[in-house]
């Protein structure tokens, strides 16, 4: 009789969680025995419902992944800490050796942590053994969002950094009653999806939920002081680099992720900026593969929830089909989407190229009196990119034009952002 393929799954987050139940679903994992190994203690949970959370939207109940299928070994509370590629086993830190014939990387991302005064020694260098002072949190994980769930009327709160996740945990916050400041160092907020025009309409909707939005303001250094309870340094201020200093009872760091690759580089796999894999999501290692956010794919690092969820797909498929045989994964169009709540909740999405070439044709309509921005950018017949706020309940045709690479229809270009073209 053979033996079952030992398949090894490092890390329990969304990616990781997606493979499993894409092998143990009906009945694919019959070939394969699975262990996974979590760092965290909760159950897989949706890591983009985070701030519906933190918001009091949602509990933490209801964002949870599906359990993982009979005969899954899971090992919650668990840190792999190296691989041995010569004995294919993984050594965690409770000493245990977890062998495998297959094994895959969804270690994730961290919070990148800003080299602010205050939070680090004067080197520069996380303080040894220091930690972040309290009420400072990252908004990364389940337990980031408990602890900042003490927020509420009368918290001066200040979220740091404009990205996705900044504004998703700025609103958040304010939802929950807290004064909140969102102070952000480029130009304008989510620069990385949205333009001049939209971001001016993002932040306009973020005024009129209480959220006061810094622009091109950067936050040079924590201010502390013992805790009343602990004696523990906690934060009670933030320096800018004007001068001018803003009182803070919480302190919010979302200024990026960073791929976690320190388990691959360490084994010796090849790391750019993720670990880098081929077209079988494969390392350099054949018996080694990554997905998600710690993966990267023909260059390109996502960090969205959708490509790890197809990439674990395409993985599965892979691990389950007869020698292999499974078509190749080629890349993601990802599409960004997000949606604010208030009185007037506001819709976002955003996908592709948003940036037009000389020879593009581009989409535009914009009503600041309604909180509705629309651009699209059009090459040949092919819709590239596109940038919309407002009411996007029929956003989901044009997300499904342009993830399926679909030729456009000879109507007026006009019709893609008007109700008449069904968009």
């Amino acid at each position: 009789m053979t033996s079952k393929q030992r398949v090894v799954v490092i890390g329990g987050g969304m990616a990781g969680s997606r493979l499993v139940q894409q092998l143990t679903g009906d009945g694919g994992a019959a070939g394969h025995a699975v262990t996974v190994i979590g760092e965290e203690r909760h159950p897989a949970y949706n890591r983009v419902l985070l701030a519906e959370v933190l918001a009091g939207r949602y509990t933490p109940d209801v964002i949870a992944l599906p359990e993982p299928g009979p005969g899954v070994r899971l090992r919650a509370g668990v840190r792999a800490v190296r691989i041995d590629r010569a004995e294919r086993r993984v050594v965690c830190d409770d000493g245990s050796l977890v062998p495998y014939d297959t094994l895959v990387l969804a270690t994730g991302s961290n919070p990148v942590l800003p080299p602010m005064r205050g939070l680090f020694d004067d080197t520069g260098g996380a303080a040894p053994g220091a930690g972040l002072p309290e009420n400072v949190h990252p908004f990364r994980t389940l337990d980031d969002c408990a602890a900042l769930t003490a927020a509420g009327p009368g918290t001066r709160a200040v979220v740091v950094g404009g990205g996705l996740l900044g504004v998703s945990a700025a609103r958040a916050l304010a939802a929950r009653g807290a004064a909140t400041v969102l102070a952000h160092q480029g130009e304008h907020l989510m620069e990385r999806q949205l333009d001049a025009g939209a971001s001016a309409l993002l932040r306009a909707h973020l005024t009129g939920l209480g959220v006061e939005v810094h622009t091109e303001c950067r936050v040079r250094g924590v201010l502390t002081r013992p805790g009343p309870v602990t004696g523990r340094r906690s934060v009670h201020a933030v320096g800018l680099a004007d001068g001018y200093t803003l009182g803070a009872d919480l302190l919010v760091l979302a200024c990026g992720v960073r791929p976690r690759t320190g388990l691959a580089r360490a084994a010796g796999l090849t790391v750019e900026r993720g670990v880098v894999v081929d077209d079988a999501l494969r390392t350099d290692d054949r018996r080694v593969h990554a997905v998600g956010d710690c993966a990267q794919h023909r260059g390109t690092v996502y960090g969205l929830a959708g490509a790890a969820q197809e990439q674990a797909d395409a993985l599965a498929r892979r691990l389950t089909a007869p020698d292999g045989g499974a078509a190749p994964y080629t890349g993601t169009r990802a599409l960004t989407r997000l949606t604010l709540g208030g009185p007037g909740p506001l819709d976002l999405a955003a996908f592709g190229e948003a940036v037009p070439r000389a020879d593009d044709d581009v989409v535009h309509l914009a009503d600041a009196t309604r909180g509705a921005y629309r651009k699209v950018v059009v090459r040949g017949d092919r819709l590239v990119g596109g940038i919309l706020l407002g009411d996007l309940g029929t956003v989901g045709a044009l997300a499904r034009t342009w993830e399926g690479d679909e030729p456009l229809p000879s109507a007026p270009l006009l019709h893609l952002l008007t109700n008449d073209g069904g968009l």
